[in-house]
């Protein structure tokens, strides 16, 4: 996969702030995500799951 150009801003990637992630061809790259943290959330017909990056670089989905 090939780098995407990336902001060194890491303010876009505080709590509660919207950001833009790139969509190439239906493919999000897990390092947009994790720009500034190792967890995020992802809503999903009215619940809410918890997308980890753990310490060897695996990714969690847990509900």
């Amino acid at each position: 996969m090939t780098d995407s150009p990336r902001s060194n801003d890491m303010a876009d990637a505080r709590p509660g702030s919207r950001r833009v992630v790139p969509v190439v061809d239906q493919i999000i790259d897990s390092r947009e995500l994790f720009i500034a943290t190792k967890e995020i959330v992802i809503a999903h017909r009215g619940e809410s799951y918890r997308l980890r990056l753990t310490s060897q670089n695996k990714l969690i989905l847990t509900k």
